[in-house]
């Protein structure tokens, strides 16, 4: 995943850009980046923060920045933002998404006369400069930003930087946001909605998908007219989202008690509280006891002074581990209790297994288990959800490939993704007697729509449902 923020300004812009990107940490594990653009032209920095904040890395580089535009981003892998010099003129380039085609992309633009790319640890080709090349392939920039996300498959929304303005592109199905703020001294763009408020922004306008604006001091132009299908990521409130954004109108905070309320009436169990697993687990949580009457509390602590992230490291041992140390037990709360745990989603299974393991181990007499999100079945095509390198990683299709003798159809998978069917209860089941927990539940896929509040033929579910 990842994040980024954009800022256009009638004086100095360093300041709202670095607390502008810094408010997307949430988003991102091992790249941030800043460009500035001045009369002397651009002035960038990216590092490395996989084991020191965004903001620590940063602040030197602050002090020896200016300029009145500048864009930056938290990046999961690739470095950016990039620096081109094109026939299109210098300028600078962000992007969050996928591109499932990348190889493809490339081997196409290297047989029609482009010299090289740079391969990244692990060989792959950073995808913020293969967006650049697709948009080099066109006479003029808009026509470049169209072609791009017209050649890409999956998603990319992008911001780009030069002496014109800051052009904001947001991927043909707008499953990632983009939106405006504005303030007296210009604009900003930024993925994030609440980014910019406590930097005295106000929203100004949220692009549609695959629209693509400018944006000067003096305001901001549609370029790409929006187009009619939208197809948001429910996971960006789910989980993605921090409790204080919104996307297309809807609160993640809101909607997550909404969703935590909605398996609340489906179910039943008697419990002595109800616990989220920090920190998006929370809001889930509060809703399923706002709803049920059973009391909410913390059986745990998330210590996070000097662990911001439990999944920083790049080995997964290691960062089961460091998520688990990260867990500071309160045992008056959870001794020969009876505990209903909430996590946003179960992916791979084994941090809730491990989470169920330490309760156990320190007095809990149950542990049910419930899934904000319904059962992620299929690998997402559209973003960089997850570490996975193979759906069999994910913990619901091991356990359909059991169940099926390892003969799984399209056919087939439709039927484990129904909530009324009985191929889904023997899944849940499965998965509830492999990871050893009390009981298991998920959130239904038409209770998450409904929890999100808009049009659900607006939303991309295709994790849970395999419809693109």
């Amino acid at each position: 995943m990842g994040g980024f923020f954009g800022v256009v300004s009638k004086h100095d812009c360093v300041f709202d850009l670095f607390f502008g990107v810094d408010y997307h940490s949430h988003l991102g594990t091992r790249r941030g980046g800043m460009v500035v653009l001045n009369e002397n032209g651009f002035n960038r920095a990216i590092h490395n923060i996989e084991n020191s904040p965004f903001r620590t890395k940063f602040e030197q580089d602050v002090a020896n920045m200016n300029g009145n535009m500048g864009i930056g981003c938290i990046s999961d892998y690739e470095s950016q933002p990039l620096i081109v010099r094109s026939h299109h003129g210098n300028y600078a380039i962000t992007t969050v998404g996928k591109i499932n085609n990348s190889k493809e992309l490339a081997d196409s633009l290297l047989n029609n006369g482009h010299s090289h790319f740079l391969e990244m640890s692990g060989g792959d080709i950073n995808p913020t400069e293969l967006v650049a090349s697709l948009i080099n392939q066109r006479e003029n920039l808009i026509d470049g930003i169209k072609y791009a996300q017209e050649q890409v498959d999956g998603s990319i929304t992008f911001l780009i930087l030069n002496e014109k303005g800051l052009y904001c592109s947001r991927d043909k199905y707008g499953r990632t946001p983009l939106v405006i703020g504005k303030n007296d001294d210009g604009f900003c763009a930024s993925f994030e909605s609440f980014a910019y408020l406590n930097l005295g922004y106000k929203e100004y306008k949220q692009l549609g998908p695959g629209e693509v604006c400018v944006v000067t001091t003096d305001g901001v132009k549609t370029l790409v007219s929006p187009g009619d299908k939208m197809r948001i990521c429910t996971f960006l409130w789910v989980y993605y989202g921090y409790p204080s954004s919104s996307y297309e109108g809807t609160s993640v905070e809101k909607m997550r008690c909404s969703c935590g309320m909605y398996m609340a009436m489906r179910d039943n169990v008697k419990l002595d509280c109800v616990a989220g697993v920090p920190d998006s687990g929370t809001a889930h949580a509060i809703g399923y006891s706002n709803q049920s009457g059973i009391p909410f509390q913390r059986p745990f602590i998330k210590y996070t002074p000097t662990w911001p992230r439990s999944f920083m490291p790049p080995i997964q041992t290691k960062r089961n581990l460091i998520a688990k140390m990260k867990l500071i037990p309160v045992h008056a709360l959870i001794e020969n209790k009876s505990l209903l745990l909430i996590d946003d989603s179960i992916v791979r299974g084994t941090q809730m297994r491990e989470t169920t393991e330490f309760l156990y181990d320190n007095g809990a007499k149950e542990v049910h288990v419930r899934s904000a999100c319904p059962p992620i079945i299929y690998g997402c095509k559209y973003l960089n959800f997850s570490r996975s390198t193979s759906e069999m990683e994910l913990i619901t299709r091991r356990m359909i490939d059991k169940l099926e003798n390892g003969k799984i159809t399209p056919e087939v998978l439709a039927e484990y993704s129904d909530p009324n069917s009985e191929k889904y209860a023997q899944m849940v089941e499965e998965i509830r007697k492999e990871l050893k927990f009390t009981s298991l539940g998920f959130n239904r896929i038409d209770d998450l729509k409904k929890a999100c509040e808009i049009d659900e033929n607006k939303l991309c579910t295709y994790c849970w449902d395999g419809k693109e």
